[in-house]
């Protein structure tokens, strides 16, 4: 049988986008959410605009009344108690955390497959070239075929008295998997949203994936989120699409105490915290008082904040910094709380602060132990 092929030139009615206009629709309507934080009103407002400005549902029978009904049909939108608006769902929340794990993901370098391993042998679920001797309990999958049988034919030989006994069986060690505990901070200060730059939305869209990989990929592992601007905050995990930036200052210090007392309250071995910052803290509660000064990097906030990176280092918590910002002032003062904590910085673009995030809470999977 002969193929043949024929180029033509590109028609979107063609080769374009073939999936349902639902399909289409959602997947921007989930995107503009991630702008609005959450605001489905808002959300579906700018969606009107743009298939007023585009024409996006131009050539079907359906227009973004049937997509809004559609959404509150399939579980994405509901009315509101008063009935005076719409809101998303659970499903929605769940659906946005999906999709931004799945788009930092996307971007991340080939680097493992973000498993649990340490350097430690122990209970896991991949083989180590090492053996042991079998102990009651091993799982016979692990078994060593042919270090057992050497074992035996060394003892009994090859003869009719060949027979396997309870010390003959080797099995393989496992890689050992560890839990870990991680705090992640998100500054919510005003600067994340001045000089023309939206910062939050990143952040946002980070901390949403974060907690999506270690629900589905680390189920044993514990995320806390705290949110910082004047003070801290816990923020439950519903809430994450919701997050938006306050007219406040950053108290660093605070979020920094707030997470640590967290990490206290958990049994895991292995504990972190991971910043999303644009790095200036300049504030703090001094004498039951808020001492503020938004110029510069004041000393008397900062070394508060220096003092209690070094608390987590004494308490062996990791600090790892992402600051969505390039003010040399600023790295200075970053540079300053690693070395403090002995953690890490990364002066992450807003492009690219979820690949950084991730690839960094893989790798330090494999290496926290000591």
């Amino acid at each position: 049988m002969a193929f043949s092929f024929e180029y033509t030139a590109w028609d979107d009615a063609r080769h374009g986008d073939q999936r349902p206009l639902f399909e289409q629709l959602n997947e921007l309507f989930q995107e503009l959410l991630q702008h609005t934080a959450g605001d489905a009103v808002e959300a579906l407002e700018w969606l009107t605009q743009l298939d007023e400005q585009y024409g996006l549902t131009e050539e079907y029978d359906e227009g973004i009344g049937d997509f809004i009904e559609e959404l509150k049909r399939r579980g994405y939108l509901r009315d509101d108690e008063e009935g005076q608006s719409i809101q998303i769902t659970a499903r929605t929340e769940r659906a946005l955390r999906e999709r931004a794990l799945e788009r930092v993901f996307n971007n991340l370098h080939k680097d493992g497959r973000g498993t649990h391993r340490t350097p430690y042998p122990g209970q896991g679920d991949e083989r180590l070239p090492e053996t042991r001797r079998w102990a009651f309990g091993d799982n016979i999958n692990r078994l060593d075929v042919t270090g057992t049988l050497s074992n035996a034919f060394r003892r009994s030989g090859i003869g009719s008295d060949w027979h396997l006994s309870e010390d003959d069986f080797r099995v393989h060690e496992t890689d050992h998997q560890s839990t870990m505990a991680t705090v992640l901070m998100i500054d919510l200060s005003h600067s994340m949203v001045l000089y023309g730059e939206d910062r939050i939305t990143p952040a946002r869209k980070t901390a949403l994936a974060l907690a999506e990989l270690i629900q589905t990929r680390y189920p044993d592992d514990t995320l806390d989120i705290v949110a910082f601007g004047n003070e801290a905050w816990e923020v439950d995990l519903k809430d994450l699409p919701y997050l938006e930036v306050g007219p406040y200052y950053t108290n660093t210090r605070a979020g920094l105490q707030r997470a640590r007392d967290i990490l206290h309250r958990r049994k895991n071995r292995n504990k972190q915290i991971f910043m999303i910052t644009d790095g200036k803290p300049s504030c703090h509660i001094e004498n039951g008082r808020m001492y503020r000064n938004a110029f510069g990097l004041d000393r008397r906030i900062v070394n508060k904040v220096l003092d209690e990176g070094m608390m987590c280092r004494r308490e062996g918590i990791t600090i790892t910094t992402f600051m969505v910002a390039r003010d040399p002032q600023l790295q200075n003062f970053v540079r300053d709380l690693t070395e403090a904590n002995r953690g890490r910085a990364y002066y992450a673009s807003l492009d690219d602060l979820g690949s950084f995030l991730f690839e960094d809470y893989v790798r330090n999977r494999r290496t926290h132990l000591r």
